[in-house]
């Protein structure tokens, strides 16, 4: 299933998108348990049977209230996370070269275990929303197309063999950078977490619509222009082994977002960096999820 957030008539809900991908079903209108006001409460929350019905009435939208897609405004599916998104830097190799070249930074190519960092986003920016660079700080703006995990229960001291069982689903991130401020900084949270500078959706597909482990091709197009292409497969610590390796010594919560990493392609990357500007659009896209579109401003 598809999970989102919308506006419509003014009002913010959470609900799906029926299995044809042309009605949106409020989550209040199938479920009678409360548990719908936003879509972290209703993760942390869920039954199987709460799944089920949902499910249901996704393949048969005359079971219960529906709206036409076109008539209403998607938004990030979790608006407003439970805790700073959790991230994983240089986990694809080819990224991990780049990255060397980019920052300069001589720890990078000795790296042996996973970088983790913290992102600031007291709200996440959704799809279809502009983006406000902040280029009178830094004009080196920059994107990267990542997997997003939401997990879906309190959890800690994950094995990787468990790792997809505390998953609730998966979507687009674009964890968007400004590069001098990264290196300035060398810890990366403020180079990482300037106002919107966190993007995800349009949807969360939940973890039962993709085979694990993944192997789901993701890519990037600034102005049309492909600009990054890899796959889930060529991470260095895959999705099991990002999640055991948090969880070890910090509790995960349901709703909690872990941002996996980019692949090569960035503009820090290039010998001419072309760095994004007022105006672009960025379109991250992984096959089997979805695609997610900004523009700069």
């Amino acid at each position: 299933m598809k999970f989102i957030t919308f506006r419509t008539e003014g009002l913010v809900m959470p609900g799906i998108l029926t299995t044809d991908g042309r009605q949106a079903i409020p989550l209040a209108a199938v479920l009678r348990s409360g548990n719908c006001r936003n879509l972290t409460e209703f993760i942390e929350n869920h039954t199987e049977e709460d799944l089920d019905a949902l499910r249901k009435a996704a393949e048969d939208p005359a079971l219960t209230v529906h709206i036409p897609v076109a008539d209403i405004e998607l938004l990030a599916p979790i608006p407003r996370p439970v805790h700073d998104i959790l991230c994983v830097g240089v986990n694809y190799k080819s990224h991990k070269d780049e990255a060397d070249h980019g920052l300069s930074d001589k720890e990078l190519s000795e790296l042996v275990d996973s970088i983790y960092f913290s992102k600031r986003a007291s709200w996440i920016t959704g799809p279809g929303e502009t983006v406000h660079g902040f280029f009178e700080l830094d004009p080196h703006m920059d994107y990267e197309t990542e997997l997003a995990v939401v997990i879906g229960k309190k959890c800690r001291g994950v094995k990787k063999e468990e790792a997809e069982s505390v998953i609730f689903g998966y979507s687009v991130f674009n964890d968007l950078s400004s590069r001098i401020l990264q290196r300035k900084h060398k810890q990366w949270l403020i180079g990482k977490s300037l106002d919107g500078y966190a993007a995800m959706g349009p949807w969360i597909v939940t973890r039962d619509e993709l085979p694990f482990p993944l192997e789901l091709t993701l890519h990037c197009e600034v102005n049309g222009e492909e600009r990054q292409r890899s796959n889930t497969r060529l991470m260095l610590n895959g999705v099991a082994g990002v999640i055991e390796d948090i969880s070890a010594g910090i509790t995960l919560e349901a709703g909690d977002i872990i941002a996996t990493g980019t692949p090569s392609g960035v503009a820090m990357g290039m010998a001419e960096p072309k760095w994004l500007k007022p105006g672009d659009e960025v379109r991250c896209t992984i096959d089997g999820i979805g695609s997610l579109v900004n523009h700069i401003g």
